[in-house]
């Protein structure tokens, strides 16, 4: 069972990103401050949940959080600044968004990249341990991969509905097909020759 809180004398916003080490697609992560003993039976890290309750937990957690931003950082900017570098840019401008500011930040993983003046707590598996960075991952992965669907209807080549950018065998194998497009992370050297395709 999930942890509601790491402690209960400062507001904690609980951060995660998703989309790492997708091929395609932004990296989107969010911020999100629970009420106090917040907790629901199905909430749990996004990659343990299947995608109609991590749906249905969206809702619930836009609904009863004090407070919660998203926030992405595209492709182009991932092959620019790297992909950690992304990813905690991402985080930084999910926090900038939050309208309470919180005074302790539970970061999901190992490593961040001090945010402000804010001081951070680093949890390695977080997002199946607090009950604020498993909403920040539901959210996350909710956002990203409704994004992924809407360029899926640009791009239905690479099933983007399906795999959501991710380097599954039906990506690879239409990346062979058909190239690269503008939405893939040309950083990530994904295609065997120097081949680059854009449309």
């Amino acid at each position: 069972m999930l942890a509601p809180h790491y402690q209960t004398i400062l507001t904690e916003a609980g951060c995660d990103e998703a989309g790492r080490g997708a091929y395609a697609g932004p990296v989107v992560a969010a911020a999100v401050i629970l009420p106090p003993n917040f907790y629901h039976p199905l909430l749990n890290d996004s990659k343990q949940v299947k995608e109609s309750v991590r749906n249905q937990l969206r809702t619930i957690i836009e609904q009863e959080a004090i407070s919660y931003a998203v926030a992405m950082v595209d492709n182009h900017e991932i092959d620019t600044i790297n992909i950690l570098k992304a990813s905690f840019k991402a985080m930084h401008l999910a926090i900038d968004q939050l309208t309470v500011k919180p005074q302790l930040l539970l970061i999901d993983g190992n490593r961040f990249a001090p945010y402000a003046t804010i001081p951070h707590q680093c949890i390695v598996k977080g997002d199946s341990k607090y009950a604020s960075i498993a909403a920040a991952s539901i959210l996350a992965k909710t956002y990203r991969d409704a994004y992924m669907e809407q360029l899926h209807a640009t791009f239905p080549q690479y099933q983007w509905q399906q795999n959501k950018g991710y380097g599954t065998a039906v990506h690879r194998q239409a990346i062979e097909q058909f190239g690269l497009c503008s939405y893939h992370r040309m950083s990530y050297q994904i295609l065997p020759s120097k081949q680059k395709n854009l449309f």
